[in-house]
Formats: C-alpha cells, structure tokens, sequence
C-alpha cells in the first residue's frame, strides 16, 4: 500500500519571484499543487539534484546573494 501524502508542515517563505515561477510550472506541469511540489523534491532530492552542479550553482548563488538583496 503506497505512503498517504499528509502535509503537516506549514511556514512562511521568502522567494525569489524567478524562484516561485519556476516552482509554479514545475508544479503545473507534474500535475502538482506547489506544496506537493515542494514535498516531492525535497523527499527525493538526491536523486533529483546532480551534486557536482549543485554544489557549482550554490557558489554562484552565495556570490550574488548580496548584490541582489540591494
């Protein structure tokens, strides 16, 4: 019998507006609202990350963070 999916979590989150409308048509297209979305790849994050480019982007992003806060 499959896992039931129970939402159980709630909190506030801060995201970029390019951030919530790539997670917006990743959720449109898989069929998903954007909670489920979010729980889908935060349970399977690791096989759906490659973690050379992750690791890559996230370096990136931590060297822009400041700029684009302004």
């Amino acid at each position: 019998m499959p896992k039931r999916l129970r939402l159980t979590r709630r909190f506030p989150v801060a995201m970029s507006e390019d951030g919530y409308r790539r997670l917006k048509r990743f959720a449109r297209d898989a069929g998903l609202d954007e909670g489920e979305a979010l729980s889908f790849l935060f349970e399977h994050f690791d096989s759906v990350t490659d973690h050379d480019n992750l690791t890559h982007r996230l370096r990136l992003f931590n060297s822009e963070l400041e700029a684009r806060k302004k």
